[in-house]
């Protein structure tokens, strides 16, 4: 089901805290709901169509539907990681279209900072009753292991350095350094980067997002409500999912499911990454981004390194400005960030309203991915494509 033209972004909203001791996580979501809400214009009481993933507490949608109070016709707590949220954009204009619902919020929370949970370095089973469990656990991978095997084979195959990875970096602390919000606001060096401790081989401390709590939400309506909302619009043009896992153990580090769901929302969207003037691109390890920037088609398989290197990812310098908030190597990384802050984002750059440092000019077409999983085993993949009108 086309979702071109469908359902627009009405309402963005990213929580401002980085440590929430005080808050409950159903707070959280009710706080970010609430941000969002206000500013499309709407309340709680327009809301009928409501998204949400494994963060949210208790029975999902139904505890936080009872939480906040909302009369619901429609709800998906579609569970991917970090690329929920993207995909939940995606199928609430797919629920819009259908009728399903005309209002639909979507919401993501975390406390991994004020819980101290290691989320990088800690090793993660993903249930005792998954499948592929039993072949991965006796060997106890922490995430970022499994993204230093990403890193390695990367280097492996072309030649990809960490002076390159590291220039990923110093973009995003270039742009973090106008959010007041951002954990790390310090702009980095390349030599700052490669010089910082080794976390694991060959993925340097710097090279390693920040761990935060905080959230964000969405309001994703249909068009005849956009008409009657005093925002500037956002469209979603197109949109695409998919999953890589394991395939029996025939893995390939190099690439990530961004190549499957980035052709579909191209394809949708009827545009090329040459049309793209921003991208979100999620942003765990520096490696991340590398290898997403290619499967997404903004440089050849390989050629990740040349790409993102001498501040081509700069805003206001560089080929394709990417996570003008600092991104999750600087700003935020509330557990599943891998793609609501994405949007956020990319919502800021089209409305126009990013930090004057970094803003874009003539930004009309933007583009937000997230992965969610793990680029070294499963994960699933989620692009979205946008445009100002």
């Amino acid at each position: 089901m086309s979702i071109k033209g469908e359902a627009y972004i009405a309402g963005a909203y990213e929580h401002p805290t980085r440590k929430a001791v005080d808050k409950s996580l159903a707070q959280l979501h009710a706080e970010v709901a609430k941000g969002a809400l206000e500013d499309a214009g709407l309340t709680k009481d327009d809301v009928d169509g409501y998204f949400c993933a494994g963060d949210a507490p208790g029975l999902g949608a139904l505890s936080m539907a009872d939480y906040m109070g909302l009369k619901l016709r429609h709800m998906d707590t579609s569970e991917t990681g970090g690329s929920s949220y993207l995909l939940h954009v995606g199928h609430a204009a797919q629920a819009i279209k259908a009728g399903k619902c005309k209002i639909a919020l979507v919401t993501l929370a975390g406390r991994p900072r004020a819980d101290g949970m290691a989320i990088g370095t800690k090793p993660r089973s993903y249930g005792s009753d998954s499948p592929d469990v039993a072949f991965e656990f006796p060997f106890s991978p922490a995430i970022v292991n499994m993204y230093a095997m990403c890193a390695h084979r990367h280097m492996h195959e072309y030649g990809t350095t960490s002076e390159q990875l590291a220039w990923i970096k110093v973009a995003a602390s270039h742009h973090a350094q106008h959010n007041p919000d951002a954990m790390l606001q310090n702009v980095v060096t390349v030599e700052d980067v490669v010089t910082s401790p080794v976390i694991a081989d060959p993925l340097h401390r710097l090279d390693c997002c920040v761990i935060s709590d905080g959230g964000g939400a969405l309001v994703v309506v249909a068009p005849e409500i956009a008409d009657q909302i005093k925002r500037p619009k956002v469209k979603l043009l197109g949109a695409g999912e998919a999953p890589k896992h394991q395939m029996g153990g025939r893995i390939d580090l190099t690439y990530s499911a961004a190549v499957h769901s980035g052709p579909i929302a191209f394809e949708e969207a009827g545009v090329t990454p040459a049309d793209i003037k921003y991208a979100s691109i999620y942003d765990s390890f520096t490696i991340s981004v590398l290898i997403q920037l290619e499967d997404l088609g903004f440089c050849a398989k390989g050629e990740g390194g040349k790409f993102v290197a001498d501040g081509n990812l700069i805003s206001g310098t560089g080929k394709l400005p990417f996570n003008t908030d600092g991104g999750g190597l600087c700003n935020n990384h509330p557990g599943n960030r891998g793609g609501m802050t994405k949007v956020i984002e990319a919502v800021r750059q089209l409305r126009g309203e990013a930090h004057p440092a970094v803003q874009v000019p003539n930004c009309d077409l933007a583009l937000a991915h997230g992965t969610g999983g793990s680029l070294g085993t499963r994960h699933a993949g989620a692009t979205l494509i946008m445009e100002r009108v």
